[in-house]
């Protein structure tokens, strides 16, 4: 079977990730659980075949690194590839991307989400594990920017994964080692280059986060991701990549630049098929940049639990709600929940309205 069917089998199947080793049948991933394809077992030189074709004139570039991170579009489906030798021999990670861009009011992401599209400047991260949504999440709020207003959107990716067709915005899509050197570099040179919105795929090091917060000083809007459980965890964690002399001027930056920060989950969904988003999301006021002014981030949690009437919803309670709607089962009900939270008293599973969600239908698969 060739990569092209692979492809478009795990597809067809649901799956987000294919995963090609040496000596096992081609496995994917479909709601968050590696399962095989019913495919012949792979050889190492099958492997490696697979991995040069990849690879092309970046095939040396990998060898020497003993990784390689690219995006192609393989049988109409969009992938983000990583191809890596491991035990002398070659495999491959693929993660399915959707065709298209979806829309953020399809994601079933909470109301306020809507609103990120809307900000003129200042920074907002989106938090979660890997393999939560995060980017299809930036894409979709980029591509509502693109369509309903007249700016320049500059993104640095590694690599690039959901392409941009341009509608009402001049956009730049930038790959690191491509394009451009690392996000640092990227992100430097960005501010030269007239944009309205930064795309910053990972915020990772001192020089990018704090490129990043003079970016949305200066006026810029900065989208960037964090891998992180809570939005308080996200603030600690951008802190405490500076040493201790720089992190009360770090805490300044942040409680005047940062907008919002969305934390989101993928759980399981009682149907047995698909996935459904829980999300949390902090917007910052008065009381919550005064937290992050002070180094209080602890008490984080409470400003969000009693600001809800704002758009703030914390982890624990939007996975409650797809609980209390019948959306997700008991046992991902309790295993969802975050380190500390209570789940002693749960409340029985009952349909109804979703707080301070949008609609979700049960039929949507992420």
């Amino acid at each position: 079977m060739t990569v092209e069917e692979l492809v478009r089998k795990a597809h067809a199947e649901g799956a987000s990730d294919i995963h090609l080793v040496s000596g096992l049948t081609p496995r994917c991933r479909v709601d968050g659980e590696v399962r095989e394809l019913d495919c012949v077992r792979l050889t190492p030189d099958g492997c490696e075949r697979i991995v040069r074709a990849f690879a092309g004139d970046a095939l040396d570039s990998a060898v020497r690194a003993g990784e390689l991170d690219l995006a192609k579009t393989i049988s109409g489906v969009r992938c983000r590839i990583n191809l890596f030798r491991a035990q002398g021999g070659w495999s491959a990670a693929l993660r399915l991307l959707h065709a298209e861009i979806p829309r953020v009011e399809d994601l079933g992401l909470p109301a306020a989400a809507l609103e990120l599209s809307g900000y003129g400047h200042g920074l907002v991260l989106v938090a979660g594990e890997t393999g939560s949504g995060k980017s299809t999440t930036l894409a979709a709020v980029l591509n509502e920017i693109n369509h309903t207003a007249f700016k320049h959107i500059l993104t640095l990716e590694d690599p690039v994964e959901y392409v941009y067709v341009p509608d009402r915005c001049v956009i730049h899509q930038r790959e690191i080692g491509r394009d451009t050197a690392s996000f640092a570099a990227g992100l430097r040179a960005a501010l030269r280059e007239d944009p309205d919105v930064i795309l910053v795929g990972e915020l990772r090091d001192l020089d990018t986060i704090e490129t990043a917060l003079t970016a949305a000083e200066t006026g810029h809007l900065v989208f960037g991701t964090v891998h992180t459980g809570s939005a308080a965890d996200a603030i600690d964690r951008i802190v405490g990549v500076f040493g201790t002399g720089q992190q009360q001027q770090i805490r300044l930056q942040l409680s005047q630049t940062l907008r919002a920060v969305l934390c989101q989950k993928l759980l399981p969904r009682t149907s047995g098929r698909g996935r459904v988003l829980a999300c949390e999301v902090m917007k910052t006021d008065f009381a919550i940049r005064s937290l992050i002014r002070e180094g209080k981030t602890h008490q984080i949690a409470n400003v969000i639990q009693t600001t809800a009437g704002a758009g703030n919803i914390l982890m624990e309670r939007a996975v409650q709600n797809l609980f209390q709607a019948g959306i997700i089962s008991r046992e991902t009900y309790l295993r969802a929940l975050p380190d500390g939270a209570l789940a002693d008293h749960a409340p029985p599973a009952a349909s109804g309205e979703i707080f301070g969600l949008t609609k979700i239908r049960k039929n949507d698969i992420l």
